[in-house]
């Protein structure tokens, strides 16, 4: 039996994820809430669904890795949202979705969530959760997206970690990290308002309204990182990302490298 109920959820939405909201869904246990949004219908263009569960059987992350966490010890939340036509740096929506949840947890008593490109969300230099986005194009240009938040609430004490994190080598979840967790459907409620808000403000300005905050919050950054790409590797400092989304590699003398698709390693 899951904590979450729809009908509680959708009483706490602000006015814009209540006006923009095209069908809630929660599951006791489901193989994974973004692989269910893809195979639905995809919204009308300019409204949003959402899917959630606190015990997914079979997540993924990118590059096809597994977000596993125990049952009952986290919220996946994924919201599949219609673009009417395909923003041109649509790859850095994931960068300003991760700003939203970021946005959502200080509002909800946890400042200092900070985010590691592309799609990781980083607390006390530990793995507090990911973000996986995904994309279907569809008839006359329109584009449908799902973005799935994996976000660890309270693991148990024992939890063996089923793949190798790149960077922080250990997780932690909200219970550790903030003072007070709210209750489950209150949480959902805010991240939905954020990722609503989060996919209407990308449609209309696309990532450089969000390039300029991401620094604020930059696990990355001045840190030594090694980047795997499909075609090299990139060492060096991180510095920053760029206007589009890429991430900004200082790899000495002088010279700046943008990486726009890779797994990062970072010290």
């Amino acid at each position: 039996m899951t904590r979450l109920d729809a009908d509680t959820i959708r009483t706490v939405l602000g006015d814009l994820a209540s006006s923009r909201l095209a069908g809630i869904e929660t599951f006791a246990e489901i193989d994974s809430t973004n692989s269910y949004l893809m195979q639905c219908e995809a919204p009308v263009p300019g409204r949003f669904r959402v899917a959630l569960t606190d015990n997914q059987t079979a997540g993924r992350g990118r590059h096809g890795r597994r977000w596993s966490s125990p049952p009952d010890s986290g919220l996946c939340l994924s919201i599949g949202y219609t673009f009417a036509r395909q923003p041109g740096d649509l790859a850095a929506l994931t960068l300003a979705i991760g700003l939203g949840v970021v946005d959502g947890l200080e509002e909800l008593g946890a400042p200092g969530v900070q985010l590691k490109w592309p799609n990781d969300l980083i607390a006390n230099d530990g793995k507090l959760g990911g973000i996986l986005t995904e994309t279907q194009p569809l008839p006359g240009g329109a584009i449908a997206v799902v973005s799935g938040i994996g976000l660890n609430v309270d693991l148990p004490e024992k939890f063996d970690l089923p793949d190798r994190l790149d960077g922080p080598q250990h997780v932690i979840d909200l219970t550790g990290f903030t003072d007070s967790v709210p209750p489950l459907n209150q949480l959902a409620a805010r991240l939905i308002d954020r990722l609503c808000m989060t996919c209407v403000t990308f449609e209309q300005g696309g990532f450089p309204p969000y390039a300029e905050r991401w620094s604020e919050h930059d696990w990355l950054l001045g840190r030594a990182l090694v980047v795997n790409t499909p075609g090299q590797q990139v060492a060096g400092i991180g510095a920053g990302v760029a206007a589009d989304g890429a991430l900004l590699v200082d790899t000495g003398g002088g010279s700046v490298s943008r990486v726009t698709s890779g797994t990062v390693i970072a010290a």
